[in-house]
């Protein structure tokens, strides 16, 4: 095992898994026992950027799978998606898998998954958490958009993420964020994946957007309200919430797009609260 590879399975401290699919494996992890809670990563991240939550929710009496995203971490590259869609259908195979109904916990592009798989089956979701959610297409100046396609487009994109993430995290960065940092440029540095993340950045976030209205169940919307990704994300985070049918927030001031792992401490019992809200207890 590499010492990325260490790294990233410490996530959830239990044996990796796979989870077969057209065109290639995921990899997941579950932790603990009770009703399910499955969280999706975003773009150009790891299903070890909820470890300061997993634990937390299992032991909240929860069982908690965090998996990797196509052509990221431990899952392969041999897909020919790699679109918000893709990873709605993946979550949606996990649940059906480990046995829902589930929590969809979604960081980024994961909650324009969890938006999309919410809408297409609400017998498998029970609620979604939309952390740093990217659930249509935000405006913002056509030409960043272009030039930052364009710098994660080639073989030079590992490098490039690299530089960008801490510029994500403008704020209290976690103490193990360089880990976490060089576990996420050695999972780029195996073969396809840098292919398989470049795919990724041109995925289009309008197939969520579609279905917002067609979400009928509870959602929390979490956002950091310093995060660059947006060029105002309280108005963002409202936005949100008033195209959901059943929808409330979570602002958590000074954190930038990855509240979970910058501030645990505060999305941690919300999250674990709205588990309870929403999931059903034998």
């Amino acid at each position: 095992m590499s010492t990325s590879e260490g790294v990233m399975m410490s996530s959830l401290g239990t044996d990796l898994r796979m989870l077969q699919r057209d065109g290639g494996q995921l990899a997941f992890e579950v932790l603990g026992e009770g009703p399910l809670v499955v969280c999706l990563p975003g773009m150009g991240e790891l299903r070890s950027s909820y470890r300061h939550n997993v634990r937390a929710v299992a032991a909240a009496g929860f069982r908690v799978t965090a998996v990797d995203l196509r052509g990221h971490g431990d899952s392969d590259a041999t897909f020919a998606e790699y679109d918000d869609v893709a990873a709605a259908t993946d979550a949606l195979a996990l649940i059906e898998e480990l046995g829902g109904p589930a929590l969809l916990v979604g960081n980024s592009m994961g909650a324009g998954a969890a938006v999309w798989a919410a809408a297409e089956r609400p017998d498998l979701v029970a609620g979604i958490v939309l952390i740093g959610p990217f659930v249509r297409e935000t405006p913002i100046n056509p030409l960043m958009a272009w030039a930052f396609r364009a710098a994660m487009s080639g073989p030079w994109a590992p490098a490039v993420w690299h530089a960008y993430l801490p510029s994500l995290s403008p704020g209290r960065k976690p103490a193990d964020f360089s880990e976490h940092r060089a576990a996420i440029r050695e999972s780029m540095r195996r073969p396809g994946h840098a292919r398989a993340f470049a795919a990724t950045t041109r995925t289009s976030h309008a197939p969520a957007e579609a279905r917002l209205a067609e979400v009928q169940c509870p959602a929390l919307v979490v956002m950091g309200t310093a995060d660059p990704d947006f060029p105002d994300p309280v108005r963002e985070a409202s936005w949100i919430v008033d195209h959901l049918a059943n929808a409330e927030q979570l602002l958590v001031q000074g954190a930038g797009h990855y509240p979970q792992a910058e501030e645990p401490e505060i999305l941690n019992p919300a999250l674990i609260a709205f588990a309870h809200k929403v999931l059903p207890r034998a």
